[in-house]
């Protein structure tokens, strides 16, 4: 299964109007008690989140996994900093590419994939206000295209 596959949980649709994703990793999450309970019912945001490197090991900050109904006391908190799961490797080629300025991880969507919660996370880096304007700009335009040939195909 290619990076990304697998049943969607949540996107962080700002993260492609804010930044430019250059390069994308796969990273399973460390999780206490109900927390994936609470994941595969869909109880997780990810509108505010960021991942950091701290001493050699990758976490992710303020994604909000809200407490499982039926957990009672076993319940977490739900903006708790989670460790992600990456090889050496990779997070070797991470600490090199984020001492860059203005370059960030960022999540992208959690899915589940052979039952485990896994986050996507990509390389970032900040767009400026004309290059969403730009964006927004390009996808207009070829909406309007995709309508309008739909159109002459109805004719």
């Amino acid at each position: 299964m290619p990076k990304g596959e697998g049943k969607v949980v949540a996107q962080n649709k700002k993260a492609n109007h804010d930044y430019f994703i250059e390069d994308t990793y796969e990273a399973g999450i460390v999780l206490q008690g109900t927390e994936i309970k609470a994941i595969r019912a869909g109880k997780i945001n990810l509108r505010d989140s960021f991942a950091r490197i701290q001493k050699g090991e990758v976490y992710l900050y303020n994604a909000h996994v809200s407490p499982y109904e039926q957990g009672n006391r076993f319940n977490h908190d739900p903006l708790r900093t989670r460790k992600l799961l990456l090889h050496k490797k990779q997070i070797a080629k991470l600490i090199g590419e984020t001492k860059e300025a203005g370059v960030t991880l960022v999540p992208i969507k959690v899915y589940l994939k052979n039952g485990f919660a896994k986050v996507l996370i990509g390389l970032g880096k900040g767009k400026k206000h004309y290059d969403k304007r730009e964006d927004l700009k390009s996808k207009e335009a070829k909406r309007d295209i995709e309508r309008a040939f739909r159109d002459r195909q109805k004719m």
